[in-house]
């Protein structure tokens, strides 16, 4: 049996349509973990390149547990309050009331400092300072006492620093402040030893430096990239690591710009995907026009 065969100009009717009509470029997407132990991540974090908002890219990363990546170290966070907008991380090399560890510096980058610096009751304690210590004299302005609470009480509370009361024969001067003085200070400029940070100092009063919370609590924003539009639309918010523009993640092969279209696999129903139904237009004009010649 002979098919009949296909005039070049049919052929050039065809090509023209199906250029006329491009097929979807693909790409690889990320797979967007939700969870990191037990820690729900949700934007703006992402602990998969391409996920969450571009400016915490590379942020958090998730081994075992969760941590806050900065050029200092990795400091594993404790928990995320996504309606107070907090992270409460911890330093595994900071000094606390039961342990003295050896001298260290907290540093963020300037991004980090700008869009998820410590928060107002976040306390950094410098303590052993020497009497030359900048914070003692021209930038004395920068200590103060917290709920009623002194430095003597750090080294008369806690096991940890009572070994700077007992080389002394004193309290060496010590000074509670914020993050932005260790942030453009580093210890040897502060002329410090150690340093400790308290969280949720508002609420200390009358307590005894054994019951504080020691740690860090970091307050963050969301960027308005439209990523409302992208979640109701049943996409996950993301970037394109190259270009680092926002997309809306749709599946393991499908994005789109802001929102997802109906047909993507993210509601966990197969169903006729846009490209599909693209691809189903385009063969079914060249048949259209095969049969109109």
């Amino acid at each position: 049996m002979q098919f009949p065969s296909i005039p070049i100009s049919i052929f050039y009717l065809i090509i023209l349509s199906l250029t006329l009509h491009p097929l979807p470029i693909y790409s690889t997407l990320p797979s967007c973990r939700s969870f990191c132990g037990n820690i729900p991540i949700n934007y703006p974090f992402g602990i998969d390149d391409g996920c969450g908002a571009v400016q915490y890219r590379h942020m958090l990363n998730c081994s075992r547990d969760l941590f806050f990546t900065t050029p200092s170290g990795n400091y594993k966070v404790e928990s995320i309050d996504y309606n107070k907008k907090t992270l409460l991380i911890y330093d595994p090399a900071m000094s606390t009331c039961s342990i003295l560890q050896p001298h260290h510096d907290f540093l963020m980058t300037d991004i980090q400092s700008a869009i998820m610096p410590p928060t107002s009751d976040t306390v950094f304690a410098l303590l052993n300072c020497s009497i030359d210590s900048p914070v003692l004299n021209h930038y004395k302005n920068l200590c103060f006492d917290f709920s009623g609470h002194s430095c003597d009480e750090l080294y008369g509370g806690c096991n940890a620093f009572r070994v700077f009361h007992l080389l002394s024969n004193s309290s060496p001067p010590c000074c509670f402040t914020s993050y932005d003085t260790v942030r453009y200070m580093s210890m040897n400029i502060l002329d410090c030893s150690h340093y400790t940070s308290i969280v949720n100092t508002d609420n200390l009063e009358g307590t005894v430096p054994s019951d504080w919370v020691y740690g860090m609590k970091l307050s963050y924003s969301v960027p308005d990239t439209g990523c409302e539009r992208c979640s109701k639309s049943g996409g996950t918010c993301g970037f394109d690591t190259e270009t680092e523009g926002m997309m809306c993640l749709c599946s393991s092969s499908v994005n789109a710009t802001r929102q997802c279209g109906p047909g993507t696999f993210t509601d966990g129903v197969a169903r006729p995907s846009w490209a599909f139904s693209h691809g189903l237009v385009i063969v079914l004009e060249a048949i259209f026009l095969v049969m109109i010649f």
